[in-house]
């Protein structure tokens, strides 16, 4: 096929792709809020004084980081659809496929993100900590005021790229036939009989918007440092 053939009929699926993409963003969008949230009070959780606290955050994010995404993706493909419908009552218009890709990368990517806000958290000096215990903080109290608005600062270029490597990441969603960006993109070619134009486009969106996002991430870090300097 020549490259004018394929262009055009790139350009004849584009809202099919756009569809595809759409897909893809709320997945990342949904798993980078709940996933940097969660992260956030297993890192609390992991660095508290209590040791069941403690112990639970740090089994949560070893076995997390043990486990390959797609078997987890698998896992939660078989078991949320039966949870939800369960426990409430879903519009058979919901795609559970979805709803089960959303809440596997949130918890997964919440395992990540605890040890980069972790690493933030003990960035911050532990005078900080100390001072605010005598003035009569409680250690949540002195967490969520003085250090987490600290370590979230600090930990947001951290954040950002990890969010970076969820959208690529996204494309496993393949394995329970969600039509994201990449099945698309992979249906078409099956289609038209382009697999390997088509394959090489995807990737090449999946650079570019990931290259953007990179360069996104550096032009806050720089800013970030220039406000620091002043």
């Amino acid at each position: 096929m020549s490259l004018m053939n394929f262009l055009s009929d790139v350009s004849r699926s584009l809202p099919v792709l756009a569809s595809g993409m759409l897909i893809t963003l709320k997945i990342t969008t949904v798993a980078v809020v709940v996933g940097i949230g969660w992260g956030a009070v297993l890192a609390v959780m992991r660095l508290s004084p209590i040791k069941p606290l403690a112990w639970f955050a740090q089994g949560y994010v070893v076995l997390l980081r043990s486990v390959p995404l797609v078997m987890v993706l698998l896992w939660f493909f078989l078991m949320v659809p039966q949870l939800i419908q369960s426990l409430f009552n879903v519009s058979p218009r919901t795609d559970i496929r979805l709803v089960s890709a959303m809440v596997a990368f949130s918890l997964f990517e919440a395992a990540y993100y605890a040890e980069i806000v972790r690493a933030g958290i003990q960035a911050v000096s532990r005078g900080q900590l100390s001072a605010a215990s005598a003035l009569g903080m409680s250690y949540l109290t002195a967490m969520r005021l003085i250090v987490l608005p600290q370590a979230m600062r600090a930990a947001v270029p951290a954040l950002l790229t990890q969010g970076i490597i969820l959208f690529q990441d996204t494309s496993l969603v393949y394995v329970i036939g969600l039509a994201d960006f990449f099945r698309t993109a992979k249906n078409i070619a099956d289609r038209d009989g382009t697999t390997v134009e088509m394959i090489l486009f995807a990737g090449a969106v999946y650079l570019i918007v990931s290259l953007i996002a990179s360069a996104g991430v550096k032009v806050l870090q720089r800013g970030r440092k220039a406000i620091e300097v002043v």
